[in-house]
C-alpha cells in the first residue's frame, strides 16, 4: 500500500499552508498550462485521481462535466474535500491508486494533479486509466518533472561564481526515493522521462502533448521566488488520448 503522508499531522499541516491549497488552482503555478491542455468537459464523465481538497473535481463541475470523482488515499483529503463541495454530481472516495480498479469506459477524462510521484506501480495504474476511458477519452495529469526529482538531494550547490547549480543524482537509477517535506522520511517514486511517456504509449494510449513547468515573465514579475524555476523543471505536464 501507498504511505498515507497526507494523513501525517505535521505533514498535513504545512501541505494545507501551500498557496496552491490556500487559493486553490489560482494558486498553482502551472495550472494555465495544464487549462489549455484539457478537453472540453461539458458532459463529460470526470475522474479526478489525487483530488486532494477537491479543486479540480470542483472546477470540473463547473465547467459542466455530469459527474465527478474525486479519490484520495486520504482520509484528511476526502474530509476537506467533502467539507468544501456543495455541488451535486461530485462524490469522494478514499482509494489506493496502485490498487486502483475502474470500471470499463466509465470516463471521458480522467485528471491527476501532483500524484503519480507516489506511486510504486505507475504502469498498472496507466493501464486502468486506459481500460476506464471511452473511446477518445483524455486523459491529463501532472506529477514531479524527473529531473527535479533526481536533483532534489542535495536541492542545490552554488558554483565557483556564487551561482546555483541543480546536481542530477542517479536519473537512470530508477525507483523509491525518500525526501523530508514537511515530515521525515517522504517516499516517492523516481521514473525517467522515457520511462513515463513509453508506460503511455506500451498502454495504447497516444500523447497530444508534453510540456515543462517554467514560469512567465508575469509570473516572475508576481512571484520573485519562482526564478529557481528556470533552472530546472518542477513539473511534468502530459496529454495523453485513447
Amino acid at each position: 500500500m501507498a504511505q498515507n503522508i497526507y494523513d501525517n499531522p505535521d505533514f498535513f499541516t504545512g501541505y494545507s499552508q501551500l498557496p496552491r491549497q490556500t487559493l486553490g488552482l489560482d494558486g498553482a503555478p502551472e495550472w494555465p498550462v495544464v487549462r489549455a491542455m484539457l478537453p472540453e468537459l461539458n458532459g463529460k464523465r470526470v475522474a479526478d485521481l489525487g483530488c486532494g481538497f477537491g479543486w479540480f473535481s470542483r472546477w470540473a463541475k463547473a465547467q459542466g462535466a455530469t459527474q465527478v470523482l474525486g479519490l484520495d488515499l486520504s482520509r484528511n483529503m476526502i474530509d476537506r474535500a467533502t467539507a468544501d463541495t456543495c455541488e451535486p454530481g461530485i462524490e469522494y472516495r478514499i482509494a489506493n491508486l496502485d490498487e486502483l480498479e475502474l470500471p470499463a469506459s466509465s470516463f471521458e477524462m480522467v485528471f491527476s494533479s501532483l500524484t503519480f510521484h507516489y506511486l510504486s506501480d505507475f504502469k498498472r495504474l496507466v493501464n486502468t486509466v486506459h481500460h476506464s476511458l471511452t473511446p477518445g477519452g483524455h486523459f491529463v495529469f501532472t506529477l514531479e518533472h524527473p529531473i527535479y526529482m533526481a536533483a532534489r538531494h542535495p536541492h542545490w550547490i552554488a558554483d565557483e561564481d556564487g551561482r546555483k547549480t541543480w546536481p542530477v543524482n542517479g536519473y537512470s537509477v530508477e525507483g523509491e526515493r525518500r525526501t523530508d517535506w514537511f515530515a521525515k522520511g517522504v517516499v516517492k517514486y523516481h521514473r525517467t522521462l522515457a520511462t513515463t511517456l513509453n508506460t503511455l504509449i506500451d498502454a495504447g494510449f497516444r500523447i497530444l502533448r508534453v510540456e515543462e513547468f517554467a514560469p512567465t515573465a508575469e509570473q516572475l514579475r508576481l512571484t520573485p521566488t519562482l526564478a529557481e524555476e528556470m533552472e530546472r523543471p518542477m513539473i511534468l505536464m502530459v496529454s495523453a488520448q485513447t
